[in-house]
């Protein structure tokens, strides 16, 4: 794998450090502010509505500038969001700064995804993919227990003051690391609007909000549900999160080497396999062993989804794939906003702390459904198709067969 794969990965790792950073130190921001969990929450949601609204518009404005370039004032305005959440002084000017950050989410790891694509042999576009998201996920083992155990014992504002300092680095690894790849000719916004015309990658994307937004919903409410359930302690919510951590970490790396091999049964095994846990948690989050080992399994087989969604937006909208990819990390966003939103509600309306498990479990089997779905009209046509937008000579849009 090329050396600026690692370069990606660093921006990635200060991104995911930042985006799940806050699931631990929720009780901890909900004090300071003087807010309930659930009004916390929104720091979630938030980002994740930030995510899902700045990927389009950032992608949209990176057009006229090489992919490198952008890579690197996508991460300027990572550090600036960061920056601002560590010195709001009330907390809707804290939810500003993670919306800040979280419009750098989106295009980063979209554009990221194509540029990982386009450095490595076709066969092997899912596992560079995956490589990538390496960064994400190992975050999680440890940026993201660093960054809690950080917020408990020196305070949250010192969490975000450091993620900020991540993102320098990742500033720097991409200046240094990242060849400045030529734009690609003939594409225009046109053709990559015209991608998404094709329902298969319509359809990936709807996978991904349900599918991930099934992780979210659990996971959002980590630190109350294993405090207050399971009977943890809070010190025990960042060894908690680094086993999720290790979970995201091989699940992603699994998901990328069998996408590459056999993309569509590794997304129904992944997701039917993480409906069940979901809906096992459950009853599992009473039982401390049983409860760490179901939050492994939910990090892995949630991750194990992301190389195989992630590659199959970027074939189905091939020639024109920067605006879908990001889209499609939009949509990963917009599942985590819509299953925290979800969660919320059902704690506050005193189902209890586990209640959002079932939320998550329903989602997962909603895009299990969808897989299904998007195989059956692959067979009703034939063959897979692609979307190619660069048209023929004529200027009509051209589809390949593979």
């Amino acid at each position: 794998m090329p050396l600026a794969l690692l370069a990606l990965a660093i921006g990635a790792f200060g991104i995911g450090t930042t985006e799940f950073v806050i699931m631990g130190l929720l009780p901890e921001v909900a004090s300071d502010f003087g807010v309930s969990i659930p009004t916390a929450g929104l720091l979630v949601t938030g980002y994740a509505l930030g995510v899902m609204l700045g990927a389009p518009l950032m992608t949209v404005l990176g057009t006229k500038i090489s992919r490198k370039r952008m890579l690197m004032l996508l991460m300027g305005l990572f550090i600036a969001g960061n920056l601002l959440s560590a010195l709001a002084p009330v907390f809707s000017v804290m939810l500003i700064g993670r919306v800040v950050a979280s419009l750098a989410h989106g295009a980063f790891f979209g554009i990221g995804s194509v540029v990982a694509a386009e450095l490595v042999a076709p066969h092997k576009r899912a596992g560079a993919i995956a490589m990538m998201f390496t960064g994400l996920t190992v975050a999680n083992v440890v940026g993201v227990p660093l960054g809690t155990l950080i917020g408990q014992s020196a305070g949250w504002r010192v969490t975000f003051a450091a993620v900020a300092g991540l993102g320098v680095l990742g500033l720097a690894g991409i200046a240094k690391l990242v060849p400045d790849l030529p734009k690609p000719e003939g594409v225009h916004l046109r053709h990559e609007l015209a991608a998404l015309k094709n329902a298969q990658v319509l359809l990936a994307m709807a996978m991904t909000v349900l599918g991930f937004g099934g992780v979210f919903a659990a996971v959002t409410y980590i630190a109350p549900m294993t405090t207050h359930v399971t009977g943890f302690s809070d010190g025990s919510v960042t060894w908690l999160l680094v086993l999720f951590g290790l979970g995201m970490v091989g699940g992603n790396l699994v998901g990328g080497r069998f996408a590459d091999r056999a993309l569509m049964p590794m997304l129904y095994v992944s997701l039917s396999a993480l409906a069940v846990v979901l809906a096992l948690f459950t009853l599992t989050a009473h039982n401390k062993i049983a409860a760490a080992v179901t939050i492994v399994l939910i990090g892995a087989l949630g991750f194990a989804t992301v190389p195989p969604l992630q590659k199959r937006v970027l074939d189905q909208a091939h020639g024109a794939p920067t605006l879908a990819s990001a889209l499609n990390i939009g949509a990963f966003n917009l599942g985590n906003a819509l299953s925290a939103w979800l969660g919320g509600l059902v704690i506050a309306a005193g189902f209890g702390y586990t209640a959002p498990n079932w939320v998550g479990a329903a989602l997962a089997a909603g895009a299990l459904v969808l897989a299904v779905l998007s195989a059956a009209l692959e067979r009703r046509d034939g063959a897979p198709s692609t979307v190619v937008a660069t048209g023929d000579r004529t200027g009509q849009p051209v589809t390949a067969r593979r």
